[in-house]
């Protein structure tokens, strides 16, 4: 029995999730922060979205290489 195909979506989907766990945590530590000091929201907020960006970037990154890959 022979199996055809690639491993990219599975590869894909894994930096997907750790996208997503990383922007999770990213806000869960933006919301502790600002429910501890109300006052420090303007400087954690930036902060908060540049994280963000970077999360998502290398989640991108993971959708680029599986394609890349994929060809070769």
């Amino acid at each position: 029995m022979e199996i055809y195909g690639s491993l990219n979506a599975i590869g894909y989907g894994l930096s997907a999730i750790g996208g997503a766990i990383g922007v999770g945590l990213v806000f869960a530590a933006y919301i502790n922060g600002v429910a501890r000091q109300p006052e420090a929201q303007r400087v954690l907020q930036p902060i908060a979205f540049l994280g963000l960006a970077l999360t998502e970037a290398l989640a991108i990154l993971g959708l680029v290489f599986a394609f890349i890959w994929g060809r070769v």
